[in-house]
């Protein structure tokens, strides 16, 4: 155990990494959204979006070594475990939506991209906000829960908007283009499934610890 890990305490560490992880994943929702409303220079957008993703896989590294090297942790190794997962999970959809946008040769984006892309930062931003919630639970149930309603209804409102566009979608006559929009739209609305999957991390482990 190196000096650092002596001097701040390791609760202090874990709980830093979620927060950092949280703020990496909204920052990855922020340059989708960018590269959404303006849709130009793509290849640059993506290679940036590339190394905030390469910047969330040190992230949970890190996390994991520390948990493999901690006999107590703060919250439950699966919850930690489920947790870190969760985010990185949403991180590699936004990523991966992002290159699909450029490797289609998309020509333009549309409004149901953009209500998704905000969707989809509403969701990190929740989530985000209520990272630090965990330095004290019992405190902050109430607060968690409230943000995991939250972050429940934008996926329902993700669902509408999916329904809409591959609706509107299926009017068009071109095949090729259906398959690349139904493609990028389905997987911009799984990054709000996964936005859900890590609001119920959250709410299980508030309801396990409060």
């Amino acid at each position: 155990m190196g000096l650092k890990e002596w001097i701040v305490p390791q609760d202090k560490v874990f709980f830093d990494l979620f927060e950092e992880q949280a703020l990496t994943v909204q920052k990855g929702a922020e340059l989708l959204v960018s590269l959404i409303d303006n849709f130009t220079d793509i290849w640059n957008q993506c290679h940036k979006m590339k190394e905030i993703e390469h910047k969330g896989d040190e992230i949970t590294h890190t996390m994991y070594e520390l948990l493999n090297k901690s006999f107590i942790t703060p919250i439950e190794p699966e919850e930690i475990s489920r947790l870190m997962s969760g985010l990185d999970d949403v991180l590699d959809l936004i990523d991966g939506v992002t290159h699909q946008m450029h490797l289609y040769h998309i020509e333009a984006t549309d409004e149901y991209m953009k209500e998704l892309g905000d969707i989809i930062l509403t969701s990190t931003q929740e989530i985000a906000t209520t990272m630090p919630y965990l330095r004290d639970v019992k405190k902050n149930v109430h607060a968690i829960e409230t943000a995991c309603i939250e972050i429940n209804r934008l996926e329902n409102l993700a669902d509408e908007v999916l329904g809409q566009a591959t609706q509107e979608l299926f009017l068009r006559t071109d095949a090729i283009t259906i398959i690349k929009m139904k493609d990028i739209y389905e997987n911009l609305e799984t990054a709000t499934d996964r936005c859900e999957d890590v609001a119920n991390v959250l709410s299980d482990i508030a309801i396990r610890h409060s």
